[in-house]
């Protein structure tokens, strides 16, 4: 785990017209484009993510998301409510870091988890 002074912090969180992508960008000089899907699929609530890795749930059907609402949650989070009802999982700055920087890696196993 990175040392709490070394985090990246966000500067900007911006939500596409079509309400399709989220950019995040951190202090750090990185910026992430990532998609309501992604972000959907990958969410940090139990009913994706389970109470463990082996309990990680495939999530499909969410090729058309959208991000209905970002709320932010103290300093440490962001709420995305999507327009499929889902609200549940609060995205950490670290978490939205993680998700950038293993976009890659995780987007392909999700594919093959899917049969791609």
């Amino acid at each position: 785990m990175t040392a709490p002074a070394t985090r990246p912090w966000p500067t900007e969180l911006r939500l596409d017209p079509a309400k399709k992508t989220l950019t995040v960008a951190f202090d750090s000089g990185e910026r992430y484009a990532l998609s309501a899907e992604y972000l959907r699929v990958e969410s940090p609530s139990a009913e994706v993510q389970g109470h463990g890795p082996s309990q990680k749930q495939i999530v499909t059907g969410k090729e058309s998301v959208t991000i209905a609402a970002l709320e932010p949650v103290g300093n440490y989070a962001v709420r995305i409510r999507f327009d499929d009802g889902h609200d549940t999982g609060l995205f950490t700055w670290d978490y939205l870091h993680e998700l950038g920087r293993e976009h890659r890696a995780k987007w392909t196993v999700y594919l093959k988890a899917r049969g791609y």
